[in-house]
């Protein structure tokens, strides 16, 4: 006896092959990480919270760098492109469910056509008489295609434009962290020229102070031309400082204004760079969190999630495809007879079962190549959280270690006023010479410029610890 699959039959069997999958899934490796950060013992505490997890309003506290990172995170072009992404990506996301849906086109066409009387349409024409030598056709009809997602194709590509979706959210994530920690580094350096700026004027006036004097024991025949010469070299290598540490001061103040979206323009400060406060003890957490933290990694674990879709789908190109079509309308070789109904209707229903065989190599490679992008994808997440878990570390001992060099370099500045001073006076009552007082003079100039230097790179590498354990895009 004859058995046929029924309808329901068939609709079960097409919806078990649906859940069959045709590729395995590589998961989300477990990357090697430390217990702790390194020298995150000597800045750090045991607490397993960590700075990341603060807004950065409540982190960067200095009104005026909140409003640049304010304007900067609005009107940066670089976050606008972002978001841009991010609406193209959803608009994307939203067509691939379309994918499950039936195409469907309306068709209507009208053709006349003059056959060979040698042809079996001629001779056709001819011997049923039909008075005219064209053969005419007017149709007008739905056309229904529906691929059934056996092999899941079109479940992987939801896949791949959801995963691809939330990249660029995480992308959007990621500019926002390096515009935080950007314009704070930008404002700390800026803040830093100010500081140089007026050390260099104050050195000015104290240089002019000693030229005038030596200049007056010159006239009085106490010291030499060459005295006066060298007194009038160092007060212009101090001057010389004033002009080049105001156009760092513009340079600065126009790029952190281009970073803010703004034309260049001069940048509002209402405090010193020695105002600038962060919390004594910066808690990294423990490292396995900046997994989840970071927007750079979330993103390499979403390139994976592609990959794993993008194998799927190449490996099912391999396979056979059904395809349900099915088209109805009117149709008639006759204008005057064709909307006459019912007789001018027409209907089609047809199955096929579609397989690549000459191109089986080629979906073959390409299935192979999309292997090795899914291991290279693997190799690229775990090299982002071995750069990241770097990136902190270094961020820890910097500042760990840039405390200890600023507490030696106030020190040391400490005692190179107090050495100027001291010569100044010993220079007046004639107990020191002229080249005692320069020297002074040139060494706490230095030291002054580098105590500011060595606290703005203090202040720059605690941005980066904040940016390198993930924090800013909250």
């Amino acid at each position: 006896m004859k058995r046929y699959i029924t309808p329901l039959a068939f609709v079960l069997l097409t919806a078990f092959l649906s859940a069959c999958k045709v590729s395995k899934d590589v998961a989300t490796p477990k990357p090697e990480l430390p217990v702790a950060f390194r020298s995150a013992a000597a800045i750090t505490t045991a607490d397993t919270s960590s700075i990341a997890d603060i807004q950065w309003k409540n982190f960067f506290t200095d009104a005026t760098l909140q409003k640049l990172i304010d304007s900067a995170i609005a009107k940066n072009y670089d976050m606008q492109i972002a978001v841009k992404n991010i609406d193209a990506a959803q608009l994307l996301f939203k067509q691939v469910k379309w994918n499950y849906v039936p195409e469907v086109a309306l068709n209507v066409t009208a053709s006349s056509n003059r056959p060979s009387d040698n042809s079996i349409n001629g001779l056709s024409i001819k011997q049923y008489g039909l008075g005219t030598r064209h053969i005419e056709d007017y149709s007008a009809n739905l056309a229904l295609s529906w691929e059934a997602d056996i092999w899941g194709k079109i479940r992987n590509q939801s896949r791949q434009a959801l995963a691809q979706y939330l990249q660029t959210t995480e992308a959007k994530k990621a500019i926002q962290t390096n515009i935080v920690a950007g314009v704070s580094q930008g404002y700390y350096n800026l803040l830093m020229l100010d500081a140089q700026l007026d050390i260099a004027k104050k050195n000015v006036k104290l240089n002019d102070s000693t030229l005038r004097i030596i200049r007056l024991q010159y006239d009085a025949g106490q010291v030499t031309l060459l005295a006066v010469q060298q007194a009038e070299a160092q007060q212009q290598a101090a001057a010389q400082l004033v002009p080049q540490f105001e156009r760092n001061v513009a340079v600065q103040e126009n790029a952190l204004s281009i970073l803010a979206g703004k034309l260049p323009d001069a940048i509002e400060r209402n405090g010193t760079i020695n105002d600038v406060k962060f919390p004594e003890t910066l808690t990294a957490g423990v490292p396995s969190a900046i997994i989840s933290r970071r927007p750079d990694i979330r993103t390499q674990e979403l390139a994976l999630t592609i990959a794993n879709a993008k194998v799927g789908i190449t490996k099912s190109e391999m396979y056979p495809a059904l395809r349900i079509t099915a088209s109805g309308g009117v149709n008639s070789f006759k204008a005057s007879n064709w909307f006459n109904i019912p007789a001018s209707l027409f209907g089609i229903v047809a199955g096929s079962v579609a397989t690549p065989l000459l191109q089986h190599k080629q979906l073959s490679t390409t299935y192979k190549v999309a292997q090795i992008d899914r291991e290279k994808t693997v190799l690229q997440f775990r090299q982002s959280v071995l750069n990241a878990v770097g990136e902190v570390s270094d961020a820890l001992v910097k500042i760990d270690k840039l405390k200890q060099e600023q507490a030696l370099a106030a020190n040391r500045v400490k005692t190179l006023q107090q050495a100027t001073t001291n010569a100044s006076m010993l220079f007046k009552n004639g107990l020191a010479n002229y080249l005692e007082v320069i020297t002074a003079q040139s060494n706490v100039l230095q030291g002054e410029l580098e105590l500011a230097s060595i606290k703005r790179d203090e202040l720059s590498a605690t941005a980066e610890l904040y940016r390198s354990l993930g924090g800013g895009w909250k």
